[in-house]
């Protein structure tokens, strides 16, 4: 039988861990892309953006990098994406070294951007209301983004959360796997109450990283 002192006691680990995870991995992707991620019309998509660099086998560092490129050339709304061109949205994944995948991400990047124009009249919160709250719907409608599957939806809802608190808390199968394996709540749920809303981004940003470095996991479990 668990007694309440115990529970405190593991509770107090608890947030000493996440404490801990916040400060050395809680840098969310769309911060490391230099996207001030706000509930405002270019900021969404610029992580809509980013979510398709990164639904590829590619490592995040080189999605972050190919997001700032095109940021950097100009390419930070629908309107501006569309109307590039195919060619230097090329050199711009280039410039980033997101080889393999530069031209077809090139050319559904531009698909892309046609659709937010066409049917969110370039405007992702449409897509908030018209998903209603249900995340399901949500990831749905991601889903009608070229190149976005079912992963690249996750790691939307994984960012958006922190502007579009009605879909969280969003922890997926891998960072709630590791979050078990470092003696933490492994559901979304209870991920959620160890952080106020606005972190929870953070803490499923930290628990992907940690996914990536068994070295990470291993720290963490001796702390």
């Amino acid at each position: 039988m668990t007694t309440g002192k115990q529970t405190g006691k593991q509770t107090g680990k608890q947030h000493e861990q996440v404490a801990e995870l916040l400060d050395a991995h809680g840098r969310t992707y769309a911060d490391e892309a230099g996207i001030t991620l706000r509930d405002k019309p270019a900021p969404l998509y610029q992580l809509l953006v980013l979510t398709v660099l990164c639904s590829v086998r590619i490592k995040a560092d080189i999605a972050t990098d190919a997001a700032r490129e095109l940021f950097a050339a100009g390419f930070r709304t629908p309107r501006a994406m569309a109307d590039s061109s195919w060619q230097d949205r090329v050199d711009a994944l280039g410039r980033a070294h997101y080889v393999r995948y530069d031209e077809s991400t090139a050319t559904a990047l531009g698909k892309g951007a046609g659709l937010v124009l066409e049917r969110w009249h370039g405007d992702l919160r449409r897509m908030r209301e018209e998903a209603g709250g249900d995340r399901d719907r949500l990831t749905g409608l991601l889903r009608d983004v070229p190149r976005i599957g079912p992963v690249g939806a996750g790691i939307f809802c994984r960012e958006v959360q922190a502007v579009w608190p009605e879909f969280g808390p969003f922890f997926d199968r891998r960072t709630c796997d590791t979050a078990k394996e470092l003696g933490l709540p492994h559901t979304p749920e209870g991920l959620g109450g160890l952080v106020p809303a606005e972190d929870h981004a953070r803490l499923a940003a930290a628990l992907f990283r940690v996914s990536q470095s068994k070295a990470a996991v291993r720290e963490l479990q001796a702390a």
